[in-house]
């Protein structure tokens, strides 16, 4: 879990990567409000079809080595946009990376399910390494581009070539699992789409305030606080930084409490934090990026787990659509944001965003808690310390 956690730290720093480039491309090459948030839903757009289909074809078949593969490819995407001549080229490179981050989620998710024995607080720790990766992300884009323009991006593939190595290793410690034979599926429990299209819909809403931000908050920092492009990059880093607190919060309260009603008491606390990123100005303002970032991190996981286990047959669907959901469709969202600010304010364009949370609370309301799987047979001991790990892996979620 250790290292599948680092690789997924890798991966996600080209998420966070791109909201990170959008105000070097603003100040670099002029481009408006809606041509930036354009960056944004290149990379977000394939994705929202892409992940949902690898998650189908990991049901079907083991694709381990999808994990280092996507990786590269992500940071490679990521590398070029700096250098690409073009507004096109530039959109066309980050769309690759955004391929390359959609095809790591639902083969990573079932992996790291099998990892840690089903764990809510195991699987709280994976996603920690993306929120970390996603924290790092302004970091890094500052210190290599802030330093050297965007001719230094190509630097930016260094995390994917550690990435790529730390999965492999990953991969040589867990003998990964199948996709599970059509009997345990069914032991498993049923299907509960209603359930899952319901969580769906709150991930809609937690995705239109999470990437709305992401993609505009550097730029309203420096409207808000002083500072210029430091006070932009810190207000990124607070935003993805805070994430990291939420989700191992999450894991910790979802083992006290069920996972259902911690999701609606951080959609609830949600709505006053985004209110105040919004409209309050100041150093204060850091204090509800914060807020705002840990209250919507706090369900993150938990909604992937609730996911899987809605969809018991079809996990590596499941866990394609609701992290592909989780960028994609804030991403598409961002051009109307772009384009409101262009034609009023980004305190205007960005006001419709508090409503989301509140509407995820209502959505979560009328969510279930998901019954415990009927156990299945044990499998037959294997020899290695490894196969231990796959006989593990059909447990059912559990902390």
């Amino acid at each position: 879990m250790f290292l599948l956690a680092l690789g997924h730290a890798c991966v996600d720093v080209y998420q966070g990567a791109v909201a990170a480039l959008v105000p070097y491309f603003v100040a670099e090459r002029a481009y408006s409000y809606a041509a930036a948030s354009g960056i944004v839903l290149a990379a977000s757009l394939l994705s929202s079809v892409v992940q949902p289909l690898f998650g189908a074809l990991t049901d079907r078949w083991a694709m381990p080595w999808l994990l280092p593969v996507s990786t590269a490819v992500a940071g490679t995407g990521i590398a070029l946009s700096g250098s690409a001549g073009t507004y096109a080229l530039t959109l066309a490179m980050v769309a690759v990376a955004g391929i390359g981050v959609a095809a790591y989620h639902p083969e990573s998710a079932r992996v790291a399910r099998a990892a840690s024995a089903g764990s809510h607080t195991a699987m709280a720790w994976f996603s920690l390494g993306g929120n970390l990766g996603f924290a790092a992300a302004p970091l890094l884009v500052a210190g290599v581009v802030g330093a050297g323009g965007l001719r230094a991006a190509p630097l930016l593939v260094a995390p994917a070539a550690l990435g790529s190595v730390l999965c492999l290793l990953a991969l040589r410690a867990v003998r990964v699992p199948g996709p599970a034979p059509a009997a345990t599926a069914r032991a498993a429990g049923g299907d509960d789409r209603a359930s899952f299209l319901k969580l769906c819909l709150v991930v809609v809403c937690r995705s239109l305030v999470f990437v709305g931000l992401s993609a505009f908050i550097a730029l309203y920092a420096r409207q808000r606080v002083t500072g210029g492009a430091v006070a932009g990059s810190a207000a990124l880093f607070v935003l993805y930084a805070g994430g990291a607190v939420g989700t191992v919060v999450g894991g910790r309260l979802a083992a006290r409490w069920d996972r259902v009603r911690v999701v609606r008491w951080s959609y609830a606390a949600a709505v006053p934090a985004v209110a105040g990123v919004v409209g309050v100005p100041g150093p204060a303002f850091y204090l509800f990026v914060a807020l705002t970032s840990a209250a919507l991190y706090v369900p993150f996981s938990l909604q992937v787990t609730l996911g899987q286990d809605y969809l018991p047959t079809r996990i590596g669907t499941a866990s394609g659509v609701t992290l592909g959901l989780t960028v994609s469709v804030g991403g598409v969202a961002s051009p109307l944001i772009g384009a409101a600010a262009d034609a009023t304010s980004l305190t205007t364009a960005l006001a419709p965003l508090i409503a989301f949370p509140a509407l995820a609370w209502l959505l979560a309301r009328t969510l279930p808690e998901p019954a415990p799987p009927t156990p299945t047979p044990p499998a037959p001991p294997a020899r290695g310390a490894r196969d231990s790990v796959t006989a593990r892996s059909r447990a059912p979620m559990h902390d």
